[in-house]
């Protein structure tokens, strides 16, 4: 695979990560609710998500994702469940002050596995592996080399952009200290991710 053409993918595939959808949703709504405790495990969800996905695609198993149809729309159901979850808990949270610490009692395992079902359960991702790929890779060709340069930079390029994100949805919420505020900004970010529930669930 040349320079040339994963630079291409780099660069599409950041214009794709970054659009808005219910996964940035997602994140953004976390981290204005809860902070940045286990944002990391989150993020590195859905980056296993893209690989596994990039994985099918690359692999040729299009038919493969066809016929697990029904694990599909399993994965998608509890992708939204997991995130009417965070929603209802984002309703019911206590609001603390932004200085005080919070001890993450989800771990790392659970927002991890909650990023990959949001990724694994997201038809927006296989669909853009499925179409880019073969205008940029000689799938027929992809050496092993080749495969982990694009599965390198999917890391890097998903990596930062979600970071991005998260980082300045970190910024607004040291901004509103007040109890009022903060109590806005949870419910807020409860109910977008609620939507974002909606709009999975409904795909």
């Amino acid at each position: 695979m040349s320079i040339a053409n994963l630079i291409l993918f780099a660069g599409v595939y950041a214009v794709a990560v970054a659009s808005p959808g219910p996964g940035i949703a997602a994140l953004v709504a976390r981290v204005l609710a809860r902070g940045t405790g286990g944002i990391g495990a989150f993020i590195a969800g859905f980056v296993v998500g893209d690989l596994v996905w990039f994985g099918v695609a690359a692999a040729g198993m299009a038919l493969l994702a066809q016929s697990l149809t029904v694990a599909f729309v399993a994965l998608k159901y509890a992708g939204a469940v997991y995130l009417a979850a965070l929603a209802w808990k984002a309703w019911t949270a206590p609001v603390e002050p932004v200085e005080t610490p919070r001890v993450d009692a989800d771990g790392r395992v659970r927002p991890f596995l909650g990023g990959l079902v949001l990724t694994l359960g997201n038809p927006k991702v296989i669909l853009f592996f499925l179409a880019l790929l073969p205008g940029v890779v000689d799938l027929e060709h992809l050496t092993f080399l080749g495969f982990a340069g694009i599965g390198a930079t999917i890391v890097v390029v998903l990596g930062t952009v979600l970071a991005a994100y998260a980082a300045a949805a970190a910024r607004a919420r040291r901004v509103f200290t007040s109890v009022r505020a903060r109590r806005a900004i949870n419910r807020g970010a409860g109910t977008v991710m609620a939507g974002a529930a909606v709009a999975i669930a409904t795909r």
